[in-house]
């Protein structure tokens, strides 16, 4: 009789453990990652663009998986030939095509609908180097939609880039990255 009731509460508990594990699919041509980099002279304000993203995640457990792909050289700033820089000297697009970020664990809670905020940590590779990140995410989930945004800092100089100053113009050793992901939660 017991072991009938064991198996009973596995029954009516384990569709409830089951809906704990979800998905979120980036939706890339609603997404964005914005950067800022301080200057001596100005602000250097530009965006990216996700090329893909996908994450498993677990309201259960706090494990993800899955990563989020940014194009390397598909960086705008407002001008041509510092783009052009960029890409060349600093992202080294011919040989480095993506940056991107692989989620980890997560500490938190992710809230069924409604906002939610948690810290995210994981590997954020950057001219094919990984490097720990963790960083505060809020999350709203509406339905099947979902929004994801994360403010950090990557200290791109300690990481191996080259600082673009010259002359008279410098530029700070870390750039402010703001990321909004947009996309569909599926179980």
């Amino acid at each position: 009789m017991k072991s009938v009731a064991v198996v009973a509460l596995a029954l009516i508990f384990a569709p409830a453990a089951l809906a704990q594990h979800q998905s979120f699919a980036v939706n890339p041509d609603s997404s964005e990652v914005k950067m800022k980099l301080n200057t001596t002279h100005e602000v250097v304000n530009g965006t990216f663009h996700i090329q893909s993203g996908s994450i498993e995640f677990d309201r259960s457990a706090p494990k993800m998986s899955g990563s989020v792909a940014v194009l390397a050289g598909s960086g705008k700033t407002g001008n041509d030939s510092r783009d052009k820089k960029m890409n060349k000297d600093i992202l080294k697009v011919d040989q480095y095509t993506t940056v991107s970020f692989a989620p980890k664990t997560y500490t938190g809670k992710i809230a069924p609908s409604g906002d939610s905020t948690i810290q995210v940590s994981g590997v954020f590779t950057l001219l094919g180097t990984p490097h720990d990140l963790t960083t505060p995410m809020q999350i709203h989930i509406d339905g099947s939609k979902a929004t994801v945004r994360a403010q950090f800092v990557v200290p791109y100089v300690q990481w191996g880039l080259k600082n673009p100053s010259f002359m008279f113009w410098k530029a700070e050793n870390d750039v402010a990255i703001d990321l909004n992901l947009v996309g569909q939660v599926s179980n």
